[in-house]
C-alpha cells in the first residue's frame, strides 16, 4: 500500500465522512480477532451498512457534484470549509498545549478570511503557515486518556471510544464562533454534509484502488485509518518521528517490503 494513500485518506469530520471511508467493497469474514477489536464481528457489520449507504447515495452525488460543479469552484468550496475549521482547530491546540500551533492557525485564519476572500484561497499556506491539525479526539488523548476499543461508527466509520466522544463535541462545536445556537448546528452539519460530500468526490479513485488491492477490506481499512491517526497524535503531542510504512494486514510474510 502506497504511503499516498494515507495521506489522501479525508479526515472524519463531516456528517457523512463514514461513507467516505467506508467505500464500496465486499467485507470479507471475520478472522482472529485483535486484542483491540473485541467488536470486530458488530464493526464489520456496521461497514456493511456504511457500504451499503455509499453504494445507494454518497457515491453517487459525490460523482454527480464532481461531474457538475467545475473544479475551481470545487477547490474554493474545500477553503472556505477548511477556512471554517481553523477556530475549532485553534482552541484544540490550545488545549493541547501547542501555542505554535496555535499561533499558526489563528495567522492562517485571519490572512485566509481577510486578504483569502472569507477563506476561497489558501494565502497563508503559500506564506509559510500550513495547515494544523487539532480535533477533540487529539486533545483528550493529551491529557491521557486512552482510545479504548477500535469501533466502525454508523455514518461515522473508524474511530475507537475516546475518539468517538471527541467527534461528538467536534460536531456541536459551530464552524465559526460567532454562531451559536441552533443557527450554530444547523449551519455546523450543513457544512459537514457538503465536507463530506466534496471529500468523497475528492477520493473516489483513492478508496476504489484500496478497495482492489486489499486482500481484506476491513482490516486495511481498519489499518490504514489508524496509522492516519497515530500520525495525527503523533502531532498532538509534539513528536515529529516519521510514521510507519503502511502494510496491508493482510499481505504474506514473505511478500512484505524488506
Amino acid at each position: 500500500m502506497k504511503a499516498s494513500h494515507l495521506r489522501r485518506l479525508p479526515t472524519i469530520a463531516a456528517l457523512l465522512l463514514c461513507v467516505t471511508l467506508a467505500g464500496c467493497a465486499t467485507i470479507s469474514p471475520p478472522t482472529n480477532r485483535e486484542p483491540d477489536d473485541p467488536l470486530e464481528s458488530a464493526n464489520r457489520r456496521a461497514l456493511d451498512f456504511n457500504t451499503a449507504v455509499d453504494d445507494a447515495l454518497t457515491k453517487p452525488i459525490a460523482e454527480s457534484y464532481r461531474k457538475i460543479v467545475p473544479e475551481f469552484v470545487r477547490d474554493r468550496i474545500r477553503a472556505v470549509i477548511d477556512n471554517l475549521a481553523e477556530p475549532r482547530i485553534f482552541a484544540n491546540d490550545l488545549l493541547q498545549r501547542r501555542p505554535d500551533a496555535a499561533g499558526i492557525t489563528s495567522a492562517r485564519f485571519f490572512i485566509n478570511t481577510i486578504v483569502g476572500l472569507a477563506g476561497m484561497f489558501d494565502l497563508a499556506t503559500k506564506q509559510g503557515f500550513p495547515k494544523q491539525s487539532g480535533d477533540f479526539g487529539q486533545t483528550l488523548y493529551t491529557w491521557g486518556v486512552d482510545g479504548g476499543p477500535y469501533l466502525v461508527l454508523l455514518f461515522f466509520g473508524p474511530s475507537n471510544v475516546r475518539d468517538a466522544f471527541g467527534l461528538g463535541v467536534d460536531l456541536f462545536t459551530p464552524p465559526f464562533l460567532v454562531v451559536t445556537g441552533n443557527p450554530g448546528i444547523v449551519t455546523n452539519l450543513a457544512v459537514g454534509a457538503v465536507d463530506g460530500i466534496d471529500l468523497r468526490a475528492r477520493n473516489i479513485e483513492t478508496l476504489d484502488e484500496i478497495k482492489a488491492s486489499a486482500l481484506d477490506y476491513y482490516a486495511q481499512l481498519k489499518s490504514l485509518t489508524q496509522q492516519r491517526r497515530q500520525a495525527q497524535l503523533r502531532e498532538a503531542s509534539g513528536s515529529k518521528d516519521n510514521p510507519p510504512e503502511l502494510l496491508d494486514p493482510g499481505m504474506p510474510v514473505d511478500e512484505a517490503p524488506k
